[in-house]
């Protein structure tokens, strides 16, 4: 089987490779400043773009609880990262073992030997970029997937059960999923042994399947065991502020040129074709969102709209570079069709109170990017294929075994996520408890737990 490479895994190339081999190349400055722009781009997504689409949701006692959540999960897994995250995630062992294919090793902690001087690969052999500038793009990607799961438990989680969970999320099924998935070992078959997604040919440009569905797989499981906020399906429970949603989510769009674009990691052509891709998908998402509750529901109305363009970010992330511009419109119109079914139809009928609807628009929305992309990576259909880093070319394209590939992915990152949250939760259920209690909930958590009220009126 070729060994096709996601983009993402191909700076660890260069650190893998023998030092014998390795010159004294120089990082271009033009693609490391593009990749310090995508950081702060991705930052934006969480801090304030998250927090504000989501604090807009919920109701007025819960905003600041919200926007707490947000900033405390950012900060955690931020530390995180360079204590342990990017060793576990972006490394091989020193020794190859049978655990090798589903995680790497504690070389990196704490950044050990990450200097400044440091270097990583980029796509275009030869060019590289500081290794920092790697450390801290994805630490961004870290930082927002258990920031997402948040929306599932607003209202009603205690704080404590809340980080505790995040941070066992974080360890066991985001690291283990980031290697799995981008890991490449190396050119050699000396070199440590790829990712096990990786080596089944699994394709995730910038995170569907290592942010969205895994994400989604854990808010699926938390929002069934915390339950439901008390008058769920009862009581009406608006969004107190649109507004904020709206500008929440006019960030997570800008935001995400950094998330997918940056996901090259460096200024090409494809560099663009993943900006346009990220643009008409949203594009395409929205409007069929909001077509379809015009049509549906008899009223196009604002939340629909933003919430089917970010379900067309989160579709077309898997397929960013992979893809051509009308694989990104109909990737990004099925998302939106989609998504809205998931939110509106879906959720109702299991009955299980998803918050803010991260489920039906990360988890669904990531499932359909994957397995779509296994379509429209094709080049008959405008794709750029499954490139062969090895042989330097574009391998021969089979959509049928790509399809079962993304499916693979889709299926494991779900599955493991889902088991790793059942198991953390019950735990806690056990020890700390997951709710707060039912005056406390109706009080409003802004109140109860942080001492502190949005609005004075």
């Amino acid at each position: 089987m070729i060994r096709s490479i996601p983009l993402l895994a191909l700076p660890l190339a260069f650190a893998a490779l023998p030092a014998a081999a390795q010159t004294a190349p120089v990082p271009d400055k033009g693609d490391t400043t593009w990749m310090l722009v995508s950081t702060v781009l991705v930052i934006l997504m969480t801090l304030p773009g998250l927090a504000l689409f989501y604090g807009g949701l919920v109701r007025a006692k819960n905003m600041l609880s919200v926007l707490m959540q947000v900033l405390t999960v950012f900060c955690i897994m931020a530390l995180l990262w360079v204590a342990y995250g990017y060793s576990l995630a972006f490394t091989g062992p020193a020794e190859a073992t049978g655990l090798s294919p589903f995680i790497g090793g504690l070389s990196k902690a704490f950044l050990s030997g990450v200097t400044p001087g440091a270097v990583a690969e980029t796509f275009s052999k030869g060019v590289v970029i500081p290794e920092l500038a790697f450390v801290i793009f994805q630490m961004t990607f870290a930082c927002i997937a258990p920031a997402l799961i948040v929306g599932a438990v607003v209202e009603r989680m205690k704080f404590s059960a809340l980080l505790l969970f995040i941070v066992a999320w974080f360890t066991l099924a985001y690291l283990p999923m980031a290697h799995m998935v981008w890991w490449w070992g190396g050119p050699s078959a000396h070199d440590a042994p790829a990712g096990w997604l990786f080596a089944q040919g699994a394709l995730d440009f910038a995170g569907g399947t290592v942010v969205h569905i895994n994400a989604g797989g854990a808010v699926l499981v938390a929002a069934i065991m915390v339950g439901p906020r008390v008058g769920y399906l009862r009581d009406q429970m608006l969004p107190h502020n649109l507004t904020f949603t709206l500008i929440g989510a006019c960030l997570l769009w800008v935001g995400w040129f950094g998330f997918n674009a940056g996901s090259n990691l460096e200024a090409t052509g494809l560099t663009a074709q993943a900006v346009l891709n990220t643009t008409v998908a949203a594009a395409a998402a929205a409007l069929g969102w909001m077509a379809a509750e015009w049509a549906l529901r008899g009223h196009p109305s604002l939340l629909g709209a933003a919430s089917g363009a970010v379900a067309g970010l989160v579709a077309v992330t898997p397929a960013a570079g992979f893809v051509g511009v009308l694989g990104a419109i109909v990737i990004g119109l099925i998302a939106g069709l989609v998504c809205l079914w998931a939110v509106v139809w879906m959720k109702r009928a299991l009955r299980y109170d998803d918050s803010l609807d991260v489920f039906g628009v990360h988890g669904v929305g990531g499932i359909v990017g994957a397995l779509l992309t296994g379509v429209f990576a094709n080049p008959a259909l405008g794709g750029m294929g499954v490139f062969d880093y090895a042989a330097g070319s574009v391998a021969a394209f089979h959509t049928g075994a790509q399809v079962m590939a993304q499916a693979v992915g889709v299926v494991v990152s779900a599955v493991w996520s889902g088991v790793v949250s059942w198991a953390v939760l019950a735990v806690l259920r056990a020890t700390v408890g997951l709710r707060v209690g039912v005056n406390d909930e109706r009080e409003g958590l802004d109140l109860t737990i942080h001492g502190e009220r949005a609005y004075s009126n």
